[in-house]
C-alpha cells in the first residue's frame, strides 16, 4: 500500500511540476496587431499545415472537375 501512495505522489507531483500556465503568454502572441493573420501567428507548423491544406484542396478542386468533364464526355 505504501508503494501505490509513493507511486502515485510522484506521479502527480511530476505532472504538477511540468503543467505551468502559458495561457497569458499565448494570448500574447495572438493578440499582437502584427499583419499576420490568426491562423499564420503559431510560426512554422501553422504556415506548413495551411500551404498542405491549400494544396490538397486546389488539387481536389481541379481533381474533380476533371472528372465532371469527363463524366460529361459521351462514350465511343
Amino acid at each position: 500500500q505504501s508503494l501505490r501512495q509513493l507511486s502515485q505522489r510522484t506521479i502527480s507531483t511530476a505532472s504538477r511540476r511540468q503543467l505551468e500556465n502559458r495561457v497569458p503568454e499565448k494570448q500574447k502572441l495572438f493578440q499582437e496587431d502584427n499583419g499576420i493573420p490568426v491562423h499564420l501567428k503559431g510560426g512554422v507548423m501553422d504556415s506548413l499545415l495551411y500551404r498542405v491544406t491549400m494544396g490538397l484542396t486546389v488539387f481536389g478542386t481541379a481533381y474533380v472537375v476533371y472528372e465532371l468533364a469527363l463524366a460529361s464526355m459521351p462514350k465511343k
